[in-house]
């Protein structure tokens, strides 16, 4: 007894948690009721981690766990609630990354209290399985739109149309959400409910539906089920905006701006609760804007719009068509009655004295009655796969259903093989086959130039890791040419420079000789005359300048060749014997000794240089065949 009070105890306790919680946030401030019911409803969405399951998943969880196959009115205990909703969220933490995993248990507990708190408020300890659709359908995540086609799938018939006791049965069960959180008053189900949204005698088909429910604005009783989905989109919306009320600087969720007062607006949070200060009142019409933007993107709305490049209304959404798809017959697949144990259908099929399918292979009389027989045996067996309860069964048991199938999957291929086929059916087999080899080529071209195009990119990821000259390490052979190389440019470019310094030296010499010889011709024009002021060996014993070596050319390196100076011994041999000679004669051979000298230098200059080049060339050529790996740069 102290067990079941304190079990009582804790499920009380967890009952009310969602609810205290909720009480916490103070959403009984919002002035306004359709605000108010969103929130709630929002902020137990969140709270049990609905919002992470969409529409899509929450139909795959009704189907893994056999709810499509039961009637709207079939009830079902609280124990298998929990096993649903346990799935749910158990293929969710299987979707989640592991850095985004919910904590299973408490959500289950929060979502079953929940549930069981606005569906079975008596007691009883069952629900319907149209009440738990209608619920998890509304509080999951997802679109809206995706949400209304299959709440409309659910309260419609084979033909498209929309049966009004259902939908008047939905409202009953989606309009319990707003009571449980003490919205009833406002939101609470009627008998008029149904006539508001819908007149009872028009035909509704999807389109009609969608329009009616996402219309601006939506029935009065659901108007709070768009503005759940609006709240869901601006949760995370800024607005770079100032309120007029509470001076934030910033806005995030919705903006209001009054209509009638300048540049007046609000956040969120201020307008719900109705706050206004100077001349704006809560009287004025508020526009809601869930999203901010720029005014140059206004101006260029406008502009689009006056020049007609916007369309003036989109379609709330795409037009589906009026008539539903047919559905798959599965007749002869899921039978209509599955039983709960495949082996025990065996056994009464085996023990009845039918004929095990390996004797009724070759009984023709037997075939017509044999086949259905055996098709509903393997689909009794997928359906407890897929539908009945997982049980731990022994080896020796599994072994004898997978020799049964076996057996049987085996029969049905040698009775494929052995009856003959119209024409019809092998011209369709051939055409499907045909195709299916041509889709087959075609995937294989894709997946052919998809491993072409894969190659290509790792060999130009390759190529391009591969290091570059910058960064490779240095030949020390290559660098100790180019530093040979560079010591004989500088020992050249030193021997020319003192070799124009001669020449400049040479060149002043013979500026000063030419004038002697002038003089000298004066002097022997005088004598020839008689002048008597003007006598031989005056003129002949003034001393003559020689050129002589000038000092920068001691750096000249001393391999500089012997006939690069030879023309200067001509040159002194030309003004050694005085008048005995033709000075004129003289000087002139002694400048083209200067020119050839001059020459033969340049020559040499150019040869080396040259040379240097070659190297260079060589060196280049090197780095090209890949035999150096850095890039060297060459100060000449």
């Amino acid at each position: 007894m102290i067990e079941e009070s304190g079990k009582r105890r804790r499920t009380m306790a967890e009952k009310r948690q969602l609810f205290m919680e909720m009480r916490a946030q103070n959403f009984d401030v919002i002035r306004l009721s359709t605000y108010r019911t969103a929130c709630k409803l929002r902020f137990v969405q969140k709270r049990c981690n609905l919002h992470l399951v969409d529409i899509w998943n929450m139909i795959e969880a009704f189907r893994d766990n056999g709810l499509n196959t039961l009637d709207h009115n079939t009830e079902i205990n609280v124990s298998r609630l929990e096993t649903i909703i346990s799935s749910i969220y158990y293929q969710l933490n299987k979707r989640l990354p592991s850095t985004h995993q919910i904590g299973v248990d408490q959500s289950i507990s929060l979502l079953l209290n929940f549930m069981i708190a606005a569906y079975d408020s008596e007691g009883h300890g069952k629900l319907t399985v149209f009440s738990v659709k209608a619920i998890l359908a509304t509080m999951c995540g997802g679109k809206i739109l995706d949400k209304l086609r299959y709440i409309f799938s659910q309260v419609s018939d084979s033909t498209g149309l929309m049966v009004y006791t259902k939908f008047d049965q939905f409202l009953r069960e989606v309009l319990k959400l707003p009571t449980t959180v003490f919205e009833g008053p406002s939101f609470g189900y009627t008998e008029h409910s149904a006539r508001t949204c819908f007149p009872p005698q028009k035909k509704i088909a999807l389109n009609m539906f969608l329009d009616t429910i996402m219309a601006d604005p939506p029935p009065q009783c659901l108007v709070w089920l768009p503005l759940m989905h609006r709240l869901a989109h601006v949760e995370n919306v800024f607005h770079p905006v100032e309120c007029s009320f509470c001076r934030s600087e910033s806005m995030m969720g919705f903006r209001y701006r009054c209509q009638q007062c300048h540049n007046y607006q609000l956040c969120q949070n201020c307008f719900w609760r109705g706050h206004a200060n100077g001349p704006h009142s809560n009287q004025h019409q508020m526009k809601e804007h869930s999203s901010w933007k720029s005014p140059a993107k206004k101006l260029s709305h406008a502009i689009s719009k006056s020049l007609g490049c916007v369309p003036s209304r989109e379609l709330p959404h795409p037009v589906f068509p009026e008539h539903p798809e047919k559905p798959l017959d599965l007749a002869h697949i899921v039978p209509a009655r599955p039983l709960t144990n495949m082996n025990d259908a065996l056994v009464t099929h085996i023990s009845s004295g039918a004929p095990t399918p390996t004797k009724r292979l070759h009984n023709s009389a037997d075939t017509a009655s044999r086949v259905p027989d055996e098709h509903a045996l393997i689909a009794e067996y997928v359906a407890r796969l897929r539908f009945g309860t997982r049980v731990l069964d022994s080896p020796s048991r599994l072994d004898e259903e997978h020799r049964l199938i076996a057996r049987y999957a085996a029969r049905l291929a040698a009775e494929a093989g052995n009856s003959p086929r119209p024409p019809t059916e092998l011209s369709f087999n051939f055409d499907a086959n045909k195709q299916q080899r041509q889709l087959i080529a075609e995937l294989e071209n894709k997946n052919r130039e998809i491993l072409q195009e894969i190659q290509r990119l790792r060999l130009e990821h390759e190529q391009a890791s591969q290091p570059t000259p910058e960064k490779a390490q240095q030949n020390p052979t290559l660098l100790a040419e180019l530093r040979l190389l560079r010591q004989r440019k500088d020992e050249l470019e030193q021997r020319m420079s003192a070799l124009q310094e001669s020449r400049r030296e040479l060149m002043v010499q013979l500026e000063g000789l030419m004038k002697l010889l002038k003089e000298e011709e004066h002097k022997q024009a005088a004598q020839a005359t008689g002048s008597p002021h003007c006598s031989p060996s005056h003129g002949s014993n003034r001393p003559m300048p020689m050129p002589v070596r000038s000092t920068s050319a001691g750096s000249t390196p001393t391999h500089v060749p012997q006939d690069s100076f030879a023309g200067l011994g001509e040159v002194q041999d030309a003004f050694a014997q005085g008048t005995r000679r033709n000075l004129r004669n003289d000087l002139l051979v002694a400048a083209d000794s200067i020119t050839n000298t001059m020459s033969s230098l340049v020559k040499e200059l150019h040869s080396a240089e040259e040379g240097a080049d070659d190297e260079e060339e060589k060196i280049q050529n090197g780095k090209d065949r890949g035999t150096v790996t850095s890039k060297i740069p060459m100060y000449f």
